[in-house]
């Protein structure tokens, strides 16, 4: 035992309002945690009726519209960090995490990313002279606070005219970044790496249906699990090695180029976890997360 316990610690796993009972997939850690003495139950963060100062710790998990509720998300960890609720993971990376310009901050530290140009809410560009001066037949572009694709989309250059305006749209709302589109990914296809408390845990490889760039699930998408190659998984780990901790979750996604592995994304606020492609999985992420609950009891004893 990592804990030892005279009551159940109770645990909430953060949800959205359209998931209240959570995602089937973190529904598979429930009896992991309870095996740990654990009782974790969902709650929808935006709940007026939720008591947070209830709980031993809070867990992020499928808040899956924080993108369109940015400074309303910001405002209740806030809340929950005023509470003096441990929150997992920490309020500090999940505000980080929130906005795909952390990217950019991983960049300045050596990980390599997709090559990417940064704009800024109202800044004026053309999309089809982006492309052409750094010499891309296609990119994506992308909102810098966006999830599972939303408002995302394949450009090439001969098609940049005719969505300028579509483009110029979405400066006007906020923050856009252009990537070189990487081709890597309608072949061998995303690497997604899942972390637990520091340490690798499983993987995945992710694709899009013909046709398409996306691999979410919701746009056809399809994972399976994949043990990753040496070179893959000390590129992630080095990525890792750039974020300060402590942490309880983290998803590396990426694509294997000419020149190795490139960073995609590094999930750290609510990524799906593919519990259901590691049996092993979801007792790794409990034993996990009872460990940093253990490390913050001790914090607090000092």
């Amino acid at each position: 035992m990592f804990l030892s316990m005279a009551r159940a610690r109770r645990v909430a796993f953060a949800t959205w309002s359209e998931l209240p009972a959570l995602s089937v997939d973190d529904r598979l850690a429930i009896p992991a945690l309870a095996d740990l003495g654990i009782a974790a139950e969902p709650a929808v963060w935006d709940d007026p009726a939720v008591q947070w100062s209830g709980y031993d710790a809070v867990v992020v998990r499928s808040c899956w519209d924080y993108y369109r509720r940015e400074a309303e998300l910001r405002l209740w960890i806030a809340r929950l960090e005023a509470l003096g609720v441990p929150l997992w993971n920490p309020p500090a990376l999940l505000r980080w995490n929130m906005n795909k310009h952390y990217l950019r901050d991983l960049e300045t530290q050596g990980v390599p990313i997709l090559p990417t140009v940064w704009l800024e809410r109202g800044e004026r560009a053309v999309l089809a002279d982006l492309l052409a001066a750094n010499g891309w037949d296609q990119a994506v572009v992308k909102p810098t606070v966006s999830a599972s694709a939303h408002e995302t989309w394949r450009i090439s250059r001969a098609a940049a005219p005719d969505q300028q305006r579509r483009f110029e749209d979405l400066l006007a709302r906020g923050g856009v970044m252009v990537q070189r589109f990487a081709e890597e990914i309608e072949t061998a296809g995303e690497w997604s790496l899942l972390f637990f408390g520091g340490r690798f845990s499983h993987a995945v490889i992710k694709r899009p249906k013909p046709g398409d760039f996306r691999v979410q699930t919701e746009h056809g998408g399809v994972a399976e699990p994949a043990v990753p190659p040496p070179a893959v998984l000390d590129r992630a780990s080095q990525v890792l090695a750039a974020v300060s901790g402590p942490w309880l979750y983290a998803r590396v996604d990426g694509c294997e180029s000419h020149d190795g592995f490139r960073l995609m994304e590094l999930e750290m606020l609510e990524p799906w976890l593919f519990f259901d492609h590691d049996p092993a999985a979801p007792g790794r992420f409990a034993a996990s997360l009872t460990e940093r609950m253990r490390q913050g009891d001790l914090h607090a004893q000092r």
